[in-house]
């Protein structure tokens, strides 16, 4: 595949960047695209390696190792060296329902098992694979697949995120009629909301959304079921519902002054910053604008960190990131050994920009907030901490230990709390009457996933829990080929 010596011939070439105080004057995506002869360099570095890790899709230690949809990685890498886009593009859609997606806010698990990352920088997958599906669009290659024929079938979609639009592709593509029902005004799920316009730009999802209309999928907007219509509706006028709601019930603090002005759940900021980009109507007091303020987000993943790129495109006045745990290592430590992901220190792209902009790195470490202060009339004004060590007990667990004497009073008017999902939000799932487990997920079996009801089905991070965007389409294409066949006695349906 490749270049057969272009993993010692060529050097793995990192994403090309905006100037950081530009980009953080607007909204637009970070990232500028490479050159034809950059790509072909890049994907001549994919070795002839045998057996591919890349495409394995598995999970060691609960992290994804290689892609979970299964991309034919070496093979589209290979027709891009060679010149062939639209041949490498029949390749990626094979696999994929949203490449356009997927190479701009996967966390690339693929590149983490890249065989060339065992002693070198992996391929850049993630960059060929974003511009496969760009040049795609830009050729006008992709065009609305409308199905020849129609079965009597009729399919209920609950969710419009990553796992009920790749369902809904699929189950369309064939032939059943299919409606996907979404509370929000725009269909997209946390792709619209949840992901900041600088890392995914509104106009591709909507672009997506479009094709999938035009393609013969219903969307159903500012509809909440158990509310606007019931699960009994759906069941009754509907041949099969798939649940795909995700996992949108955020974790919070339980702290003293929890209670006091300024503080938020991090996706309600997004959410917010996207709807006010997007001149969308808003509730009052919705919008949160930190402008000259001091920010503090709590919470070390990628959702603080679009917190942070956020608030500096807001133009606060200071931001800081807390994470409970250790910075990583910048070389993989003996217990996290290739394939799985390299759990090492990165500079992300709000990182670099709050570096540049305000000076240092906003990310503080073994840290944890003991409680919030407020003034007089009820504002957020401090914040307290504690640094923290990790510490491990004769069993193999660890747990964190406060260190005395390291207390300190931070000024500050906003805090976001990012510090995960706690799994789907309950009322829907108890309207339906699904099963859930312990973890308050849908019961349902990856592989098949059926619930309890008859004709119920559940995929997404609905039923795994929080998760990647690319386990989302991979379990939306699965469950399609599930209801495909429970409709139809066989299916045809990849999965």
């Amino acid at each position: 595949m490749g270049k057969s010596t272009g993993f010692m011939d060529y050097e793995r070439e990192e994403s090309i960047e905006r100037s950081t105080h530009s980009r953080v004057k607007d909204w637009n995506e970070y990232t500028a695209p490479f050159s034809d002869e950059t790509l072909k360099r890049q994907g001549a570095r994919c070795m002839d390696c045998g057996i591919p890790f890349c495409h394995t899709g598995i999970e060691i230690n609960g992290q994804a190792s290689g892609c979970p949809i299964n991309n034919l990685i070496p093979e589209w890498n290979d027709l891009v060296y060679r010149g062939k886009w639209k041949e490498a593009l029949e390749r990626l859609e094979k696999t994929n329902n949203f490449p356009e997606f997927t190479g701009r806010v996967c966390p690339a698990p693929c590149e983490g098992a890249c065989t060339v990352a065992i002693s070198d920088p992996a391929v850049a997958i993630k960059n060929i694979e974003k511009a496969i599906i760009d040049k795609g669009f830009e050729n006008g290659w992709i065009q609305p697949r409308i199905p020849q024929k129609r079965t009597e079938k009729k399919i209920a979609i609950v969710g419009s995120g990553p796992a009920g639009l790749a369902s809904a592709d699929e189950l369309n593509q064939a032939g059943h009629s299919v409606t996907i029902f979404e509370r929000s005004n725009r269909p997209g799920g946390l792709l619209m909301y949840g992901i900041p316009n600088m890392k995914l730009e509104k106009d591709i999802v909507e672009r997506r959304i479009n094709l999938l209309r035009q393609e013969g999928i219903d969307f159903v907007t500012n509809t909440e079921v158990g509310k606007d219509i019931s699960p009994e509706e759906l069941q009754e006028q509907y041949d099969s519902v798939i649940l795909c709601t995700g996992a949108q019930k955020q974790r919070d603090l339980s702290i003293e002054g929890r209670n006091a002005k300024g503080i938020h759940l991090a996706m309600d900021y997004l959410t917010a910053s996207t709807k006010n980009l997007l001149n969308e109507d808003m509730q009052q007091n919705e919008y949160i604008n930190v402008e000259g303020k001091d920010v503090i987000v709590i919470g070390g993943g990628d959702t603080g960190a679009d917190c942070v790129a956020t608030a500096l495109r807001q133009d606060c006045n200071s931001v800081v990131q807390f994470g409970k745990h250790p910075k990583q290592p910048t070389t993989r430590p003996e217990d996290n050994m290739w394939p799985e992901p390299p759990n090492v220190f990165t500079l992300e792209y709000a990182y670099k920009e709050a570096a540049e902009t305000k000076g240092e790195d906003p990310r503080q470490y073994s840290i944890q907030t003991t409680k919030f202060v407020a003034d007089e009339n009820g504002h957020l004004q401090e914040l307290h901490t504690i640094q923290t060590e990790k510490v491990w007990d004769d069993k193999g667990f660890y747990s964190y230990r406060e260190i005395p004497g390291t207390e300190k009073v931070w000024p500050v008017q906003h805090v976001m709390i990012a510090i995960g999902f706690e799994g789907p939000e309950q009322p829907l799932l108890k309207h339906f009457g699904v099963d859930t487990t312990s973890r308050g997920c849908v019961n349902a079996e990856y592989g098949n996933y059926t619930t309890n009801l008859e004709g119920v089905f559940a995929a997404g991070d609905a039923r795994r829990g929080q998760s990647l965007i690319v386990w989302a389409i991979n379990e939306g294409r699965e469950v399609a080929r599930e209801v495909d066949q429970y409709l139809m006695g066989s299916t045809v349906l990849p999965g």
